[in-house]
């Protein structure tokens, strides 16, 4: 066992070419030869996981045929392994003189995951609190023992864990099971005998004394606090995860001492601001053999750690003395009531991950999906027993001496010391070669390169034909009337006992300097309080009464002239059926008696949501950087980037850096006056026929206890259009029952090109270019959607991850009318967006073929046509006014793409001098984009 990485090279490497199917990355030639709705891979601590999903039986064997064929039977060649896990090569490999350096897809991804100070924290907190085992180890792979790894110990590792004996299959869904049965059977299990493989793994010893240790890490630029990045956290071992009934209610009791502002720890920790938020390992995981219960703060003072540890106890010793209050308890189940009824579209998914850890070590998974039983079970422990819960407290917190007490603080010279490691590293590899390993490195360099840049014969692979896809779609019947003076779109759907509702209130009189704040106020007036309740009061009648609530800004294009758009927030919320008249109860407050003056209160959340935005940019780089490159390039983008952009998360700084916050609880009324009004409100509701009436009802009686806030403010723009609610229904001053949506519309726009570069404290690269092409029902975006997933597919994934070495990289076409480059973890910047303009010369070229068209309107038609869940039937007509004719539409100019068309719009939309692009890269510090002056860094 070691930090090689070895289990997720090895994912990485099984997908590049089995027995069977010989050609090269078989797994992402399938994305575009199946109309899956999911396939991916991944390597967890103790096992690696393969799922893939799909709603065509034809397609569900190929996919499983290949899946099988990777796993049991795969090549395994030494190229694949330089290109996947780690390679000495030269810079440029076609110059045998530039520096020799690393390179490989997982050596770059996990040099982009440990530059994430909250995944590198987790990552030690594991290894230090299970040090004798497996999970003492980095099963990702650390980024300076990669270079350690060999090919045969690849093959070796292969060949001892990737047996039948030791694999576990998981099916679900309507397909009959005894066809996926014969199928693994005769493709897989036939071929081998049974062995003991030997893989169990031991259980922890356990500690006699508590320990403690201290880890380092990178300052964080977007950190409201620079004297505040330290992070503690206290964490203990737990019990086997393979006592089905032992892990359910830990983890109950987990949510309980932390999840919400009545928890005692939120109360303890949170509450008095010494951080900004929980530690980003907190609470119940049962993700490795024994579990683990974490507890602590990120953002604190180094001089408050101590207290930090005595707060922790305190509130321990305070729990196994007060308990839970028993509302609490039922909020809890009732939550838990939901989850269960509540559909989602990778229902079988999620299933797979909730048992995988268990049953990896010999749990029983049936056992496991009986919730209700352990529910049941649970509230007999707690009849029986009062002290139930406080007893486990007792046992596994206070009288536990396995913890771990971890301390993390920023170092300046940390980046530097990882790069001179990694230096140090490189230089001991390359002084013991000699010239004729030079020599090899250079020739092996060009054989790769040679390999990426071959067209692949791909044609022993199974695929769909454009022929098996549906050519109409299914029609979602909706029924639009006003209701209490409000239009409302009804959806009758099997809901399986629960209401959904959303209301979408327009922004259209918010004068533009509040804008900024909109966010804020979204994330905070569900979260204040309201009426007789105080916030404490209010999250708990939320957890008893609602399946959640909560608000989102919204900016939604036109889906017929690119420079119109719709500005909003979308109240969202479900509810079991019983539960309805306080579900409305609860808006109603909100919108009649909101609480904004208690500053404490917001202070915590501006914290912690500061904190949030810092934390989300090292795995979300892409989509800032391809939010800002469209900033200028559509009348919406300013907008976009105010609200979900670089913009906010600055802006959201300075808020949690200033000392008084009267002035943003004086603002927070200004903005909900123009935004929770009625008379510029549309509302949804999806519910089953027998609810639906009783629904109607319920709305009418929300919308008249709140008729009070409706106001006819002045537009602050006169540039506004109204468009129907109902295309069957044209705008008409008598009947107002469709309604109508008032959008923006900026006839004059003129968009401007920005280059714009975000230094990070990142060893990695996200880097995007937008381009500005058309709306939805123009004939051209249908071409522009193809000729993304193709570029991305037949030339881009070569250039930017096989052989630029980045996790990610593509194009694909946005609602917004932009169309977007983009690359993800990338040791590269510069050289990838010549990478992005190779990519249009070569659409433009038409060196492509019918079958590659083919393969991109499958991998389209998948996302087209994935799931879409009861509660979400119906939304993109009520959001975007996109009804199912013109999907339907769509539909149709997708099917007809042609060869001619996707050169002419390559062409069209592309061509140097004539096209309209923004740039964007977040990355470490570049000397060649600071010298050019054509780049404003920031």
């Amino acid at each position: 066992m070691d930090s090689t990485g070895v289990p997720h090279i090895l994912e990485h490497t099984v997908l590049c070419g089995s027995e069977k199917y010989p050609c090269r990355d078989p797994f992402f030639k399938m994305l575009n030869r199946s109309l899956s709705t999911f396939m991916n891979a991944f390597t967890a601590s103790d096992y690696t996981m393969y799922p893939f999903s799909t709603q065509n039986a034809k397609d569900f064997q190929n996919l499983l045929s290949v899946y099988l064929d990777a796993v049991f039977f795969p090549c395994l060649r030494e190229q694949d392994f330089w290109q996947e896990g780690w390679r000495l090569e030269n810079e440029n490999p076609t110059d045998p003189s530039s520096p020799l350096v690393f390179k490989g897809v997982v050596f770059n991804e996990m040099k982009g995951a440990f530059s994430d100070n909250e995944r590198l924290y987790a990552q030690h907190l594991q290894n230090k609190l299970h040090p004798d085992h497996t999970y003492s180890v980095v099963s990702g792979g650390e980024p300076l023992a990669i270079p350690d790894l060999t090919w045969e110990q690849l093959k070796q590792f292969h060949a001892t864990h990737y047996h039948p004996s030791n694999a576990r299959f998981f099916t679900y869904g309507d397909l009959p099971l005894e066809n996926h049965l014969k199928q693994i059977q005769e493709e897989a299990l036939s071929r081998f005998d049974r062995i003991d493989p030997n893989t169990e793994v031991p259980s922890q010893p356990h500690w006699t004394s508590p320990r403690e240790d201290h880890v380092t890490c990178c300052p964080d630029a977007l950190s409201p606090d620079p004297t505040k990045q330290n992070t503690l956290c206290v964490s203990y071992l737990l019990g086997d995860i393979t006592d089905t009934f032992e892990g359910f209610t830990l983890s109950l009791l987990s949510s309980l001492m932390i999840s919400g502002p009545n928890s005692p720890f939120y109360k303890s920790l949170i509450e008095p601001k010494i951080g900004t938020d929980f530690s980003s390992v907190v609470g119940y995981d049962g993700s490795t053999k024994e579990a683990s219960f974490s507890i602590g703060l990120q953002g604190i003072a180094e001089e408050d750690t101590e207290r930090v540890k005595e707060i922790i106890n305190q509130t321990i010793s305070d729990i196994i003395e007060n308990g839970f209050e028993e509302e609490r308890i039922e909020a809890l189940l009732h939550k838990l009531e939901i989850q269960i009824k509540h559909q989602s579209t990778n229902f079988g998914l999620s299933l797979a991950s909730y048992i995988a850890s268990s049953w990896n070590h010999d749990g029983d998974p049936v056992e496991l999906l009986r919730i209700s039983e352990s529910v049941a079970k649970f509230r007999q422990a707690l009849k029986e027993n009062p002290r139930f819960l406080q007893d486990k407290v007792k046992h596994y917190f206070k009288e536990n001496t396995h913890r771990l007490t971890l301390s993390m603080s920023p170092e300046d010279a940390y980046l530097e010391k990882q790069a001179k490691a990694e230096e140090e590293k490189l230089h001991k590899k390359i002084e013991v070669l000699s010239d004729s390993d030079r020599k090899e490195i250079y020739e092996k360099g060009l054989e790769l390169l040679a390999a990426q840049s071959k067209t692949q014969d791909a044609s022993c692979l199974p695929a769909l034909r454009v022929s098996d896809i549906e050519p109409t779609i299914p029609i979602t019947p909706l029924e639009m009337s006003l209701t209490g003076g409000v239009p409302v779109q009804y959806c009758e759907q099997p809901t399986n006992g629960l209401v959904y509702f959303r209301a979408m209130c327009s922004l259209n009189s918010l004068p533009d300097n509040l804008k900024p704040y909109v966010p804020l106020f979204c994330s905070v007036i569900t979260k204040m309080g309201c009426g007789d309740l105080d916030y404490r009061q209010q999250a708990q009648q939320m957890e008893l009464r609602t399946g959640g609530m909560s608000v989102s800004t919204q900016v939604i294009p036109d889906s017929t002239q690119l420079d119109t758009f719709e500005q909003g927030i979308l109240l969202s919320s479900s509810c079991l059926e019983r539960n309805l008249p306080h579900m409305f109860e609860l808006w109603s407050e909100i919108f009649n008696r909101p609480h904004f003056n208690d500053e404490e209160r917001l202070r915590v959340l501006v914290m912690s949501s500061a904190q949030e935005l810092a934390n989300g940019i090292s795995h979300s780089g892409h989509m800032y950087a391809m939010i800002r490159a469209g900033r200028h390039l559509t009348a919406a983008g300013d907008l976009q980037e105010t609200f979900g952009g670089m913009e906010q998360v600055k802006f959201m700084k300075r808020i949690a850096e200033m000392s008084d916050l009267t002035q943003v609880i004086r603002t927070l009324p200004r903005i909900k006056k123009h935004l929770l009004n009625p008379a510029s409100m549309r509302c949804a509701v999806n519910a089953t026929p027998q609810k639906m009436s009783d629904a109607e009802a319920q709305l009418e009686s929300f919308l008249k206890d709140v008729a009070a806030n409706r106001k006819e403010h002045k537009r602050v723009r006169e540039d506004i259009i109204s468009k129907p609610l109902d295309p069957q229904k044209p705008l008409d001053p008598q009947d107002a029952s469709g309604g109508s949506r008032n959008l923006v519309s900026e006839q004059h726009f003129q968009p401007c090109q920005m280059k714009t570069y975000f230094e990070m404290p990142f060893p990695v690269n996200f880097v995007s270019e937008t381009v500005r092409t058309v709306p939805f029902s123009h004939q051209d975006y249908a071409s522009l959607c193809i000729l993304a997933r193709m570029m991305t597919a037949k030339f881009l994934h070569g250039e930017i991850r096989e052989k630029g070495g980045a996790y990610g990289g593509g194009a694909r076409m946005g609602g917004v009318g932009l169309f977007y480059f983009y690359s993800y973890r990338d040791p590269h910047s510069v050289q990838t967006l010549s990478a992005f303009h190779k990519g249009v010369d070569w659409a433009k070229s038409g060196c492509f073929t019918q079958q590659d068209i083919d393969e991109a309107k499958l991998s389209i038609f998948s996302t087209v046509d994935s799931p879409v869940a009861p509660a979400d039937k119906g939304m993109l007509s009520f959001l975007s006014g996109i009804t199912d004719e013109m999907k339907q539409s769509h539909r149709q100019r997708l099917f007809a793409v042609s060869h001619k068309q996707l050169v002419e719009v390559a062409e069209r939309y592309f061509t140097v001098g004539q096209k309209m692009f923004g740039v964007t890269i977040l990355g470490p510090e570049n000397e060649t984009i600071k010298k050019d002056p054509s780049w404003l860094v920031l």
